[in-house]
C-alpha cells in the first residue's frame, strides 16, 4: 500500500487533554497510524479514515480547541469521527495543518484500484475497516472469480473475547458446583 503522507503531529490525549508529540503515517487505504519514534516500531493507534471519519476542519475552524503552549490555533487540526469522537492535532506550521487535511480528506474518500495485465484494466476494490478484498480474476471468457478475504488484526474485538471467556467460566463453575452437591444427595 502506498504512503500518502507522514511526518511529526502533535495529538492531545482523549482523557487528560495532554499533547505528546507522535509520528504519523497516512496511507492510501484510509489507515491513519501513530508511532511514538519515527522508526515506527513502537505502535501507538490506527484511526481507519474510511470508515470512520466524518469530516476535518484546520485552522480556526477549530472553535474552542487549546494548542500546545508554543503553537498558535491556526496550527490545529480536528478529525470528526462517526463515533462522536474528536482526534485533536496539531502541526509544526499553518501550511503544514492545511497540507494535513488536504491529505486525510483525499484518503477518507480515495479508492484503491487493482490491475489486471491479462485484460488491461483497472478494478476498484472494496476497502472497509473490517476486511481487506483481494480479487484475482480467472482465466479466459466467464472464468472464476478467486476472492480471499483477509482479517484485520487492528480490529478484532477484545470485548466479545472477554465477554465469550466470562460466560465460559459462568458455565462451568455451575457445571462443576452441580457436580461437587451430588454425592450429598445420593446419602
Amino acid at each position: 500500500m502506498a504512503l500518502l503522507k507522514s511526518g511529526w503531529l502533535w495529538r492531545q490525549s482523549s482523557v487528560l487533554k495532554r499533547w505528546k508529540l507522535n509520528w504519523c503515517d497516512l496511507w492510501l487505504d484510509g489507515s491513519f497510524m501513530f508511532y511514538k519514534s519515527e522508526n515506527r516500531r513502537d505502535f501507538e493507534t490506527r484511526v481507519s479514515l474510511k470508515t470512520s471519519c466524518v469530516n476535518v476542519k484546520s485552522g480556526l475552524e477549530c472553535a474552542g480547541v487549546c494548542p500546545p503552549e508554543t503553537h498558535p490555533s491556526e496550527n490545529l487540526l480536528v478529525v470528526c469521527l462517526k463515533n462522536g469522537f474528536t482526534l485533536t492535532l496539531c502541526a509544526n506550521s499553518e501550511d503544514e495543518a492545511l497540507a494535513w487535511k488536504l491529505t486525510l480528506l483525499e484518503a477518507r474518500r480515495n479508492t484503491v484500484f487493482t490491475y489486471n495485465p491479462s485484460d488491461d484494466t483497472y478494478q476498484t476494490v472494496p476497502i472497509d475497516s473490517h476486511n481487506a478484498v483481494y480479487a484475482m480474476p480467472g482465466t479466459g471468457c466467464g472464468g472464476i472469480q478467486h476472492v480471499w478475504v483477509h482479517r484485520d488484526t487492528y480490529n478484532e474485538g477484545i470485548g466479545e473475547q472477554i465477554a465469550l471467556g466470562l460466560l465460559t467460566g459462568m458455565a462451568a463453575g455451575a457445571a462443576m458446583r452441580s457436580l461437587l452437591w451430588m454425592p450429598f444427595c445420593f446419602c
